[in-house]
């Protein structure tokens, strides 16, 4: 299992706490910097994610660790008889992605506050469950999974969309220096919040990806289970369903 990395290492607060924190702190740049950071890519991986989960026409999504919102509302605009539901645990995220439903006239999709870890939601209750750039975030990520895992339907798809590290030269290589150079010195100059884009590529080169995070996902008991590596593998698409 990964290194439990968190955001501000000398605080006393949980993982979960930081977390809530720094995305708070972040919230009103989150979508520039992301766009600046990624080159862009995390647009087309995104519209891979949307089309898995809208060929299946779920009548019930829900987008855990939302962010944003970017995901939940695209998935929203193309499935209009679609019950969608975006959970975060940062009020200032979710500030912003209510207010881009507005502006988009999308005002059926639910933005909720609440843990990934304790699901507010009855058993087998969604067809189509996605994570977008936040499993790593997650406190204790068995915990998470199951939690995905109790509330999918039987049958329902569960797409993970989450960086991970190029295995190949000189991809490698240069993926580490980007990560542990350059990105933390954009998040510095750049972001209100100074150590959290150091966070986020600490926490992405430790958590599990690739075979290993699909491991976890069949011990957890999701079945089907295959990933996809997108952009000489800095970002993989994970996809399993429940029996």
């Amino acid at each position: 299992m990964a290194k439990n990395i968190t955001p501000y290492q000398e605080s006393g607060a949980s993982k979960k706490q930081q977390v809530e924190q720094m995305f708070d702190n972040i919230s009103g740049e989150y979508d520039g910097l992301n766009r600046v950071i990624s080159l862009g890519s995390d647009v087309k991986w995104r519209k891979k994610v949307i089309r898995m989960v809208c060929e299946r026409k779920p009548q019930a999504v829900l987008d855990i660790a939302t962010g944003t919102g970017d995901l939940a509302l695209q998935i929203g605009k193309q499935l209009p008889e679609a019950h969608v539901i975006g959970l975060d645990l940062s009020e200032g995220m979710l500030d912003v992605a209510r207010k881009k439903a507005v502006q988009r006239e999308l005002p059926g999709i639910q933005f909720v506050k609440g843990d990934s870890e304790n699901l507010p939601f009855p058993d087998s209750q969604f067809d189509a469950i996605t994570v977008s750039f936040g499993i790593r975030n997650f406190e204790h990520l068995e915990v998470g999974l199951e939690e995905i895992l109790r509330v999918l339907k039987p049958g329902g798809i569960f797409v993970i969309l989450e960086t991970s590290v190029p295995t190949k030269f000189p991809w490698k290589q240069g993926y580490f220096i980007y990560s542990r150079g350059i990105l933390p010195t954009v998040g510095r100059i750049f972001s209100k919040d100074k150590v959290a884009y150091k966070y986020l590529s600490e926490s992405a080169a430790e958590f599990p990806f690739g075979a290993a995070l699909n491991n976890i996902l069949q011990k957890i008991g999701f079945i089907e289970v295959d990933h996809k590596p997108q952009t000489l593998g800095v970002a993989t698409i994970y996809t399993a369903t429940k029996a």
